[in-house]
C-alpha cells in the first residue's frame, strides 16, 4: 500500500510539473518588431489587419504578444537607427514595412528573422537570394508594384482621351521606386506615350514638380510607390487636381485620399499574409525556408468625385471593371 502511495503521489507530482510548463510555454511572451518606412495614419489599414492576423493565430497583445512599432515618414535617414533600436530590445521577429525599411532592417541584423510587406522587388533590393528560396534570414510579401505598372498605365489612357505624356512622380532614394520608374518606360514605349521624370524626395517639393510637370506637358501623372509619397497621399491628390493631371497610383487609400485611380493589390491581403508569416516562425519555421509570395487579386478603385473637378468623363468600359467606385 504504501508504495502505491509512493507511486501515486510521485505521478501527481510529475503531472503538476509537466502542466506548469506546458502552462510556462503557454504564456510565453512573443516579442515582434515593426519597422515603417511610412506615416503611422497612412499605414493604419495595413497594420489593423497585420494586429487582426496576429489575433487570428493566437496572438493578443497584453497577453501573449509584445508588439513594438517604429513609424517613419519623414525621415528616411533615421530608419537604420530605428531598426537598431528593435534589433537592441532583442524582438523575435523583425518586421519591415516598405523596400527601405527592409534594407534597414537586413542591416541591422542578419540573424533576427525578418518578415517584410510592401516591397517592390526583394532580390533586387539585396533581401532575399530568390523567390523560392530566399536563403537567408528574411522573406514575406512583395506588392510586385513594378511588374502591374503596364497595367496602371493602360487604365490611365484609356480614361484620359488623347493622353500622350505622362509625369511618373518617383523617389531615386527609394528602393521600391526605382524599378516602377524603370519599368514604366518600357511600357510607355507599348502604349505610344512619353514619360516625364518627377524625381522628388522631399513633400515641400511637390508644388514646384507638379507646376514644372505641366510647363513640360504633361496630362496625367502615375505616382510611383515609394515612402514620402505614401505618406502624403492627399497632398499628392490636391495638387494633381490644381493642376488639372489625372492621377493613377498603385494603392486604394490613395483613391480614398483624391487620386483619380488606384490598380493594386488589397492591403488587408498584405496584411494578414504578413502575420501568417510571422506566425510560422514563431513556430520554428526559417526564413530562408519560406518562399516569397506575391499577390494574386487586384482591385480597381475610382474616385467619381474627383473624375467631376478634373471633367474626366469616365468610360463605361472602365467604370464596369471597378471592384470599388469612390462617391
Amino acid at each position: 500500500m504504501r508504495r502505491r502511495l509512493t507511486w501515486i503521489l510521485a505521478c501527481a507530482i510529475f503531472a503538476i510539473g509537466a502542466g506548469a510548463a506546458t502552462a510556462q510555454q503557454t504564456r510565453k511572451v512573443a516579442h515582434v518588431g515593426y519597422l515603417a518606412a511610412v506615416s503611422a495614419a497612412a499605414d493604419a489599414p495595413r497594420l489593423e489587419a497585420f494586429r487582426q492576423g496576429l489575433r487570428d493565430h493566437g496572438y493578443f497583445e497584453g497577453q501573449n504578444l509584445i508588439l513594438d512599432l517604429r513609424h517613419e515618414g519623414r525621415s528616411l535617414d533615421r530608419l537604420p537607427a530605428l531598426a537598431d533600436e528593435l534589433v537592441a530590445s532583442k524582438v523575435d521577429v523583425l518586421v519591415a514595412v516598405t523596400s527601405n525599411a527592409a534594407v534597414a532592417a537586413s542591416r541591422a541584423t542578419s540573424t533576427i528573422p525578418i518578415v517584410f510587406m510592401g516591397v517592390t522587388d526583394p532580390v533586387a533590393a539585396g533581401l532575399i537570394d530568390g523567390l523560392a528560396r530566399p536563403g537567408r534570414n528574411a522573406t514575406g510579401v512583395t506588392n510586385i508594384a513594378a511588374i502591374l505598372t503596364p497595367k496602371r498605365l493602360q487604365f490611365l489612357k484609356s480614361v484620359v482621351p488623347g493622353l500622350e505624356r505622362v509625369a511618373v512622380l518617383w523617389d531615386p532614394r527609394a528602393p521600391g521606386s526605382v524599378p516602377q520608374w524603370q519599368e514604366s518606360q518600357q511600357a510607355a514605349r507599348d502604349l505610344g506615350l512619353q514619360l516625364y521624370s518627377m524625381e522628388v524626395g522631399s513633400p515641400d517639393r511637390y508644388d514646384a514638380a507638379f507646376a514644372i510637370a505641366v510647363v513640360a506637358r504633361s496630362t496625367a501623372v502615375w505616382v510611383t510607390l515609394n515612402p514620402v509619397a505614401n505618406s502624403n497621399q492627399k497632398l499628392i491628390a490636391e495638387l494633381a487636381i490644381k493642376h488639372g493631371l489625372p492621377s493613377i497610383c498603385a494603392r486604394s487609400d490613395y483613391v480614398d485620399n483624391g487620386c483619380l485611380l488606384s490598380y493594386g493589390p488589397g492591403y488587408s491581403n498584405e496584411g494578414r499574409d504578413g502575420a501568417r508569416f510571422v506566425d510560422r516562425i514563431l513556430k520554428g519555421a526559417r526564413p530562408a525556408d519560406l518562399p516569397v509570395e506575391q499577390p494574386t487579386t487586384f482591385e480597381l478603385v475610382i474616385n467619381q468625385k474627383t473624375a467631376r473637378e478634373l471633367g474626366v468623363p469616365l468610360p463605361p468600359s472602365v467604370l464596369f471593371q471597378a471592384d470599388r467606385v469612390v462617391e
